[in-house]
């Protein structure tokens, strides 16, 4: 599905989606095609539900967004800090 499609289908939601075929461009994630995954009631649903599905689905490339806005516009942001898991064994 192009994004396009998914906004005329669910105006006016919160969506998780996947994408399917994508590629970055200047920081930006540029989606070719996208799966519906959930309709959410809410902004605070739809965060929920992400997190739990990325923590179940870690290798798929998940998304919540709102269907108002007319272009899927995703900045990718460089990761700043190191996570636990990352830290040397003597920082732990």
């Amino acid at each position: 599905m192009r994004w396009t499609d998914v906004c005329t289908a669910h105006p006016d939601q919160w969506l998780i989606i996947e994408a399917l075929d994508a590629r970055t461009e200047n920081r930006r994630r540029l989606f070719d095609r996208i799966a519906l995954v959930e309709a959410c009631a809410d902004g605070a649903s739809a965060l929920r539900r992400h997190r739990e599905l990325g923590r179940e689905h870690p290798e798929r490339e998940l998304y919540f967004v709102h269907t108002e806005n007319r272009a899927l516009e995703i900045e990718e942001r460089p990761c700043i800090g190191i996570r636990k898991n990352d830290a040397p064994a003597s920082a732990r």
